[in-house]
């Protein structure tokens, strides 16, 4: 068994990449009212700031920081999974495994999810920035702007972006 090895820091600054077991599926943005719930119920008992996030149809890509006294954000992630995959429907398409069935779990994420501990304000910048590009490098659109499951629209009425940031 691979021991995964993660940098906990009280109040980081974190970029997260969490991805569905089906790679080819559009749950996440078929079921987008759900993930948001789903986030906001864990935030409201385990605080944390969404700095950036975007949501693609099978992952989703975001930057949190954490509260200064707080570097948990491994039980954050396992409450939205949970709460997610307690509220959805079943599914024809889950993935499952003889683990999965042993531990009660249903086939609908990938068990572990990918972190950075953010270093600098340019870190910083460029794992926003990344974040927001992804649907363009996806090719799910042509412009930034065009997706409609991005922080970056907030960040446009922030005066943070131009709306035809990173536009063709």
């Amino acid at each position: 068994m691979a021991i995964y090895r993660r940098l906990y820091c009280h109040g980081g600054c974190y970029f997260f990449t969490v991805n569905l077991a089906n790679r080819h599926s559009q749950l996440l943005i078929e079921h987008i009212e759900l993930l948001k719930q789903s986030i906001r119920h864990v935030q409201q008992k385990h605080p944390f700031y969404i700095d950036a996030i975007v949501v693609l149809p099978e992952h989703l890509h975001c930057v949190w920081t954490l509260p200064t006294n707080d570097m948990d954000y491994s039980t954050r992630w396992r409450l939205i999974k949970s709460y997610f995959s307690y509220h959805l429907p079943y599914l024809n398409d889950e993935i499952y495994s003889d683990s999965r069935v042993k531990k009660a779990e249903r086939g609908i994420w990938q068990r572990r999810f990918w972190e950075h501990l953010i270093r600098s304000e340019e870190d910083y910048r460029v794992h926003i920035d990344y974040v927001h590009i992804n649907p363009v490098k996806h090719q799910l659109v042509n412009r930034v702007v065009d997706w409609p499951y991005s922080s970056f629209h907030k960040a446009v009425k922030q005066g943070i972006y131009d709306a035809n940031w990173a536009g063709l």
